[in-house]
């Protein structure tokens, strides 16, 4: 009767612990833990962090619990498994919801993009605001002499492989790998439409990009890159210097020229369109979409020469006569020389 008495108390203690057990291992695995009535938020792993970084920085601003987070994580080996990236982490995550995502690094893709840069030397800052990587390690594989090569450029043109545009990536993604996407999305873009326009015009995708540049630099309304394109479309058909006052101030290295000088116009440089014929060996900014499809789609006119509008607009007056240029030349002058007077 006794040893039946002692049978039913172990019994009964092993049932509370094994309910006791069982309810706690389920609050381990199904209970949230992680962002309890939070928003969403981005946890960021770097390279090179432990288990004990990842903990040490989730708790205790997204996990609740770090005892049955850190159980949760040994059971799932995920102390062996730490993976970087950018991870979102949902509201009301339970620990095996969260752990599974990390230990299989799904990562929540970035978005990268960059506009209004002139030099590759500007590229890295403005890519590598939004991913791991340092813009020192982009540089270190931009400046490589072998780099342009490897992608099917030369030194000159490989900024047209960077077409302005936003791209998404992992936020882990090294530096060759960037390139790489880089360059796939850019033979994306090079479509046979788009390549059958540049052939046209009997232009390589590279020198369209260079032309695009031009275009891109001469005018602040897209609406006029078409007609910019097609007047420097005319001056190298027919052989004229493309004089084109960016490509000159591009060589010179000084942006904040104002206004182009005839001691400006000697310079010796394949980029000074003043002296030299044909287009510049490379682009003197990176040309947008919208850029480089004004030149494969030019509009067709018999204008060889432009000018700043004497309204002050940002627009430009065209014409095919070099005396009527010399005249708009003179209105625009004539209402600087005003606007000076009553500043």
């Amino acid at each position: 009767m006794k040893a039946r008495k002692i049978l039913v108390i172990v019994l009964i203690v092993f049932m509370v612990m094994f309910v006791s057990f069982s309810f706690y291992a389920y609050q381990i695995v199904y209970t949230p833990n992680l962002l309890i009535d939070q928003q969403d938020r981005d946890f960021y792993i770097y390279h090179g962090a432990t288990f004990e970084d990842v903990r040490d920085a989730l708790y205790p601003d997204f996990v609740n619990e770090p005892i049955s987070f850190s159980f949760m994580a040994k059971i799932m080996k995920y102390q062996e498994n730490v993976k970087p990236g950018k991870y979102t982490i949902k509201e009301n995550s339970t620990n095996y919801e969260a752990i599974k995502m990390l230990r299989a690094g799904e990562q929540t893709p970035v978005k990268i993009t960059f506009s209004n840069v002139r030099l590759l030397e500007e590229l890295s800052e403005k890519i590598c605001v939004n991913i791991e990587l340092m813009p020192s390690q982009l540089d270190s594989l931009l400046f490589d002499p072998a780099t342009p090569e490897k992608f099917g450029f030369d030194n000159e043109n490989f900024k047209s492989m960077f077409i302005p545009n936003t791209h998404e990536v992992y936020w882990t993604i090294s530096a060759e790998k960037l390139l790489e996407k880089f360059k796939k999305e850019y033979d994306v873009f090079w479509n046979e439409t788009r390549l059958e326009k540049a052939k046209a015009l009997d232009l390589s995708p590279e020198e369209v990009s260079v032309l695009a540049s031009i275009v891109q630099a001469e005018t602040r309304h897209n609406d006029e890159s078409p007609i910019i394109a097609g007047l420097y479309i005319n001056r190298l058909k027919k052989g004229m210097l493309l004089q084109a006052d960016p490509t000159l101030i591009y060589a010179i290295g000084d942006f904040e020229i104002q206004r182009v000088l005839n001691a400006h116009k000697t310079i010796d440089s394949p980029y000074n369109t003043y002296k030299f014929p044909g287009l510049p060996p490379g682009p003197i900014n990176f040309p947008s979409i919208i850029s480089i499809d004004a030149v494969l789609n030019f509009e067709h006119h018999d204008y060889l020469y432009m000018c700043a509008k004497e309204d002050f607009s940002g627009y430009h007056n065209f014409t095919a006569s070099l005396n009527e240029h010399i005249n708009n030349a003179k209105k625009f002058q004539n209402a600087l020389n005003k606007a000076r007077i009553y500043q």
